[in-house]
């Protein structure tokens, strides 16, 4: 029951450590406490898993320390990865703005994941729940004292419902807290507070936005309206589609801002990203049409009639003074919403903050206090935007880490 390495979690990073740890030559065990393995991968993407974005960077990430993952990123690229999926001949396709996804089937992911593990002879257990970890003291009494000597001769116990293991290094994979019907918890968090490291705190991540109690009724009917817009919280912006749901807003430019608003702060959003709202209005100034009809022309018509009644009145364009469509011509342009919540884990698609990176190294992913215990993937703070960038942060510390467990 003894191995070289134990990961905990056989999600995207904890499989790509096992595989490169394997090819190592190490006697790797991963644990899972599913019945299956990867089943965040499994439903990614629309069931396609977009597995890396061809342009992740540094600047693609959020962090306390926005240079941590400059030297993981580095030294595993999105080509290294498409490489990889070359090999296995798996078809894929690049959907938008460098985003690549699967041609069939987000299952093809996994299984090459599974093979890379198989090929190493990586033992992998399901349905495994971790009871408790301990770090085991190889040294003698008379080295206690030191403390550094101390974790020079670190290894680590796992207890499990289906025994106890031991391991030289130890690789907490587990994720974060989003989706928990698929089984995620705060494992991971509590194993990093477990030997004194610092948590960033957390909070859901890429998530729909709810309108306030307050917000126009009206707006709340527009369930499966989509436009194109240019969405702000300070200095960040994101260009894409917004889409209303029952409750709020979500699509890619509101999953985006998410990761980066904070409660109760205005956002902006642009309706007309490419158009100049006044110049549009002033040439239908003579109009005898309701303004929303003529809204309804730039705009999808639900959305018009829901924007004319509650933001601005509704009656004819020619009534409107060029004061007036100057204001609504702004407003079109920067209309701002309060957002006190979001729809939470249940709905995100990653969690915010995580494991400080101030802990780790950045090269290895190992912690700096504790010798031979690792974390990866989305249980550090480090968040990637939507895209195929939190699938590359994954293989990308996955593969760090796997140098060097």
């Amino acid at each position: 029951m003894k191995f070289d390495v134990i990961i905990i979690g056989a999600g995207a990073a904890g499989l790509f450590c096992a595989a490169q740890a394997g090819k190592r030559r190490r006697k790797v065990l991963v644990l899972e406490h599913n019945a299956q393995v990867g089943r965040k991968i499994i439903i990614s993407g629309g069931g396609r898993c977009n597995f890396t974005n061809l342009n992740a960077g540094p600047e693609n990430f959020i962090s306390q320390n926005p240079h941590f993952c400059k030297s993981a990123l580095a030294r595993f690229t999105p080509q290294d990865f498409v490489e990889l999926v070359r090999q296995h001949r798996i078809k894929f396709y690049e959907k938008k703005l460098g985003q690549l996804f699967c041609r069939d089937s987000s299952l093809e992911i996994v299984e090459m994941l599974i093979d890379e593990c198989r090929r190493v002879k990586v033992e992998i257990r399901l349905n495994c729940s971790v009871k408790e970890v301990k770090k085991l003291d190889k040294m003698s009494s008379s080295q206690t004292a030191n403390r550094n000597q101390q974790n020079a001769g670190a290894a680590f116990e796992v207890e499990t419902n289906q025994g106890t293991f031991t391991c030289e290094s130890l690789v907490i994979a587990t994720g974060g807290l989003s989706i928990p019907q698929l089984g995620a918890t705060d494992f991971g968090y509590c194993v990093a507070r477990q030997f004194g490291l610092k948590v960033v705190e957390t909070k859901p991540a890429l998530v729909p936005l709810v309108f306030q109690n307050s917000f126009p009724e009206k707006f709340k009917s527009l369930a499966g309206v989509s436009l194109d817009a240019a969405v702000s919280v300070g200095k960040t912006s994101f260009r894409e589609n917004i889409l209303f749901t029952h409750r709020g807003l979500s699509g890619p430019a509101v999953l985006q801002i998410s990761s980066y608003m904070k409660r109760g702060e205005k956002i902006s959003f642009d309706l007309l990203p490419t158009k100049n709202a006044f110049e549009i209005l002033q040439n239908s100034k003579e109009s005898r049409k309701e303004f929303s009809n003529v809204l309804g022309e730039i705009l999808p018509q639900r959305f018009a009639s829901a924007f004319c009644g509650t933001i601005v009145e509704s009656k004819p364009v020619k009534n409107y003074s060029e004061k007036e469509l100057k204001a609504i011509a702004e407003t079109l342009h920067d209309w701002q919403i309060n957002f006190d919540e979001t729809e939470g884990n249940r709905k995100a698609e990653v969690t915010l903050g995580g494991v400080s990176t101030d802990e780790l190294s950045s090269k290895t992913m190992e912690a700096k206090r504790v010798k031979n215990l690792f974390f990866i993937g989305e249980v550090v703070d480090v968040t990637g935007w939507l895209g195929g960038y939190n699938f590359q942060w994954a293989w990308s510390s996955g593969f760090a880490s796997g140098e060097f467990v």
